[in-house]
């Protein structure tokens, strides 16, 4: 019995063992789409009357606590059952990143005013609890919607990294990044919102360094999140660009074109020349969709006037 019992002890730490190993390959792996993620979605949630920015950031988390739950059993169940299905799902939902940064653009050009100071002046002008409530859950709504894809994402590459491995190996190993990833994301997303209440605490204190910090942050909270915003942006074409790039042969034989010879000797080069190619991948793919959106609305409305 004792024998059987330090086996199982054996066991169980070589699990551990194997889940942590693995799990840091994951981490380095989604390091780059984390970085999109939070941009995403500090820029998805900032906006909105500064006494809900903390509800609606707490709110989005739990969207995306339900979508790794989704997300998580479903990509184990496709990669074990049918493995081929995964890229379609994620280059269905990089198109839709692309489509959505395009509306943004156009968004902003159509208006000329920037989409923050947009949604300042609704809920500004909102004359009731139930039209400022329908305006923070279209917020919350949309930031899920990105989240839902961007977590796909993670979760897929997190799970490339442990192919091979027992199912319960896999298993523990996305789970953990999942909750690793929403937790830390939305921390963070909470400190940015309210990072000038934090500037406001410290421009209180006696200390002379502790006020200057606080007055620095109270002047670089608004620029960061129009720098966010701005991010965000550029990330969901970066993010819904990449997946074409890498999931499409043709286009991710191309990239290596453009990148060989000399320049691959150059890292940072290289890096950036992937990072414009993506980027220009995801333009063009959002630009098409868009175009092909409102011509099928066009239709429709012709329908019904005819």
């Amino acid at each position: 019995m004792a024998t059987g019992l330090l086996a199982l002890l054996d066991d169980i730490t070589t699990l551990l063992d194997d889940v942590a190993v693995f799990s840091k390959v994951a981490a380095k792996k989604t390091a780059g789409v984390l970085g999109d993620d939070l941009a995403l979605n500090a820029e998805q949630v900032s906006g909105v009357k500064a006494d809900r920015e903390l509800p609606v950031v707490w709110a989005v988390a739990k969207g995306s606590f339900i979508n790794k739950l989704i997300l998580v059993p479903l990509a184990l169940a496709v990669s074990a059952f049918i493995p081929w299905l995964i890229q379609p799902l994620l280059m269905a939902g990089g198109l839709y990143l692309c489509f959505e940064g395009v509306e943004k653009v156009l968004h902003l050009f159509k208006n000329h005013h920037d989409e923050k100071e947009t949604l300042r002046n609704h809920l500004k002008q909102a004359n009731s609890a139930t039209e400022l409530l329908a305006l923070e859950k279209s917020k919350v709504k949309g930031a899920i919607r990105t989240d839902f894809v961007l977590s796909a994402e993670i979760i897929v590459i997190a799970l490339g990294s442990v192919a091979g491995q027992s199912l319960l190996t896999q298993t523990m190993v996305v789970s953990l990044i999942a909750l690793v990833v929403t937790v830390g994301v939305y921390l963070l997303v909470g400190l940015i919102v309210r990072l000038d209440d934090i500037g406001l605490y410290l421009t209180q204190s006696n200390k002379a360094l502790v006020k200057r910090l606080g007055l620095v942050i109270l002047k670089g909270a608004p620029m960061l999140i129009r720098l966010l915003s701005i991010v965000g942006t550029i990330a969901m074409f970066l993010v819904g660009g990449g997946i074409f790039v890498h999931g499409l042969p043709t286009l991710h034989h191309l990239a290596d074109i453009v990148v060989s010879g000399e320049m691959a000797q150059i890292p940072v080069l290289t890096s950036l020349i992937n990072t414009g190619i993506s980027l220009f991948v995801g333009l063009i793919l959002g630009s098409i969709a868009v175009g092909v959106m409102s011509l099928f609305n066009k239709i429709k409305v012709n329908k019904k006037v005819i």
